[in-house]
């Protein structure tokens, strides 16, 4: 173990200053972010004595040292969430949500919370879900020592208390007229809809149908999660033109740079990359195949590597959006304050807590198309 980690492996996260102050660090992954060590907890250590950390911490909780927060008590507390309704893409569909939160408590009397919601069928695996929650859960201890709400610890920026969000419908074939009224209403100018679950032609003709009965300031996000080949992308792609179509997330299969950028080259709107974080090499960043990059901070390991690609993405020109993974309201919350960090003027797509039947705590309100963020210090979230 490093000399300089053994505050933090024996329970001491440390408070690394602002954005312009921690990032570009030398060895993490150019491309993603992604750590080499990440701290793994011992589950359910009684109260009063020092949560130990199994291995190395990750660089980010080791570089800086200023504030230390010491770790009293650490518990993973397991969740089944049931949905309101099927959450359907082309990789199959979801009727709850499974996972669990981290409550660290402080030797100061904070708490601090993080979400561990692993996907493995759509690219977010157990130990990134876990690095995700255990990473989020020191960061709200370390944000609250420094009286400052998340999105402002992470951007160095004053505290943001809205972002903009697209509302999530599901399949495009069970879209109707009523639904674009309705989010329309609601105040929503953008509505993601997922493509790719059944033929071609047929999503074509209800995109077509949709789009003659559109409100007027409300366009569609499009998401077929690698369903396509080649030939099946370019015909919806090329069925899109003149369309209000705001963006179109993971159109191949089988995606590589030289085809996704054979594919943003007929579209006028951007073109994204969501799950084939594989691509986010040195190459992709110099010569970018798309406009837009999602990022999901739970498929990432965390907020600090997202908050490090997105500074890469925008650098490169590359538009950012945030996405949740359907994690419950703690996952949500933290998502938020990273979208608010790194893209507040963009539409992420957050509006997810509304398809939860239970959740684990109250979800940030959505009002007019915006959410609002919590204005208290650190994350923000209260368990039910």
């Amino acid at each position: 173990m490093p000399r300089h980690a053994p505050a933090i492996a024996h329970g001491t996260a440390h408070d690394q200053g602002r954005l312009q102050c921690r990032h570009r660090r030398a060895g993490w992954h150019p491309g993603t972010g992604r750590q080499c060590h990440r701290p793994v907890l011992h589950e359910r250590r009684r109260p009063g004595r020092p949560q130990r950390l199994a291995r190395t911490p990750p660089a980010q909780l080791r570089q800086v040292s200023q504030t230390a927060v010491k770790i009293a008590a650490a518990d993973w507390l397991p969740y089944a969430l049931p949905l309101k309704r099927p959450w359907q893409t082309s990789r199959g569909e979801l009727n709850q949500r499974e996972g669990r939160l981290l409550r660290l408590q402080s030797a100061d009397g904070l708490t601090g919370w993080g979400d561990c919601a692993p996907l493995p069928e759509y690219g977010i695996s157990e130990d990134a879900a876990a690095a995700f929650a255990e990473e989020c859960a020191h960061l709200d201890l370390v944000a609250q020592q420094a009286r400052l709400p998340l999105n402002a610890w992470l951007s160095g920026e004053p505290p943001a208390d809205v972002v903009t969000v697209n509302r999530n419908f599901g399949p495009i074939l069970k879209c109707s007229t009523e639904a674009l009224i309705d989010a329309a209403n609601a105040g929503f100018s953008v509505l993601k809809l997922k493509v790719g679950i059944a033929p071609v032609s047929d999503e074509i003709a209800a995109l077509r149908q949709l789009a003659g009965v559109m409100p007027t300031g409300l366009r569609l996000r499009l998401d077929a999660n690698r369903a396509w080949n080649l030939a099946d992308a370019q015909s919806f792609i090329a069925a899109c033109a003149g369309l209000p179509i705001e963006g179109f997330e993971e159109p191949l299969a089988e995606p590589a740079p030289v085809l996704l950028q054979k594919l943003q080259s007929t579209a006028a709107f951007p073109l994204a990359i969501d799950e084939s974080i594989h691509l986010l090499d040195a190459h992709f960043f110099r010569h970018p195949p798309v406009r837009r990059i999602v990022i999901k901070p739970a498929r990432h390991g965390g907020l600090l590597a997202s908050v490090e690609l997105a500074l890469r993405a925008r650098a490169s020109g590359i538009e950012v959006i945030v996405t949740s993974s359907l994690e419950s309201a703690c996952g949500l919350l933290a998502c938020a304050h990273l979208a608010a960090a790194v893209a507040p003027d963009a539409v992420h797509g957050l509006a997810t807590s509304e398809w939860f039947s239970e959740d684990t705590g109250a979800a940030p309100a959505i009002v007019g198309g915006r959410m609002t963020i919590p204005s208290v210090p650190g994350l923000g979230f209260q368990s039910r």
